[in-house]
């Protein structure tokens, strides 16, 4: 079974301007894309309907957060059950910016992730280093089926090259979504672990994309500032042959 290829753009807070945003859009609708990539781009709230409506349809929208519970009194929060409705398939979960600046724990993540599951949303869960995604990932695995995780795209970033223009060599990487891979077919089962998606984030630019995109185990890219770039289509065609 192969995993098609994934390339995930996180803007972050970021763009600053209806203008900045407008100038991403013309880039991503009018630049050829690999159709065999399955693109998702993740700007903040404020632009994930207007970006729907706008970007082409083979792109699809990822929020960067979502709360657990479905309703309520809770200030600045979002529902997985207001992305479905708005028609976001995917949501960021467990990025190592919420773990470290608002303090979110492996437990919140997981139940953050239960409920966007039960919303039928996707996922990612970002991880840190191996022994750490493993136990990131062990509350996940606590709370989800083995079915659940067809909806999966696990997100592995270095804290070390996040936003630092520093980036794991392609044996690094490897070498961690083989761990990742490992711990998958022991906690969940062979065959969830050889199915799920992997992907690498944390630097990556259209110098390293390709070393990386060869990698057996890696399985796209979780891309932050560089996704805000011309680069980007560079890094989403990053296993089109030349």
């Amino acid at each position: 079974m192969s995993r098609q290829f994934f390339v995930g753009g996180n803007f972050k807070m970021n763009p600053n301007s209806v203008s900045e945003k407008r100038a991403l859009t013309e880039l991503l609708n009018q630049a050829h894309l690999d159709p065999s990539v399955e693109v998702v781009v993740s700007p903040p709230f404020l632009y994930l309907i207007p970006l729907k409506e706008i970007l082409r349809k083979e792109i699809k929208i990822a929020a960067q957060n979502c709360y657990f519970k479905d309703s309520g009194a809770f200030t600045g929060e979002i529902s997985p059950v207001q992305l479905k409705d708005a028609g976001i398939p995917y949501v960021i979960l467990g990025h190592s910016e919420r773990r470290t600046l608002f303090h979110e724990t492996s437990e919140i993540v997981a139940q953050k992730t239960k409920a966007a599951l039960a919303s039928s949303l996707s996922q990612r869960e970002t991880g840190k280093t191996t022994e750490v995604c493993s136990e990131q990932l062990k509350a996940v695995v606590s709370v989800l089926s083995e079915a659940d995780w067809s909806k999966i795209v696990i997100a592995y970033e270095p804290v070390w090259a996040i936003g630092t223009g520093k980036v794991a060599t392609s044996t690094q990487a490897q070498e961690t979504h083989a761990d990742i891979r490992a711990y998958l077919s022991s906690a969940v089962s062979p065959a969830v672990a050889k199915s799920t998606r992997i992907i690498y984030g944390g630097s990556v630019n259209k110098g390293n994309c390709k070393e990386l995109s060869v990698q057996p185990d890696v399985d796209g890219f979780l891309v932050g500032g560089a996704s805000l770039k011309p680069e980007f289509v560079d890094i989403i065609n990053a296993t089109l042959e030349k």
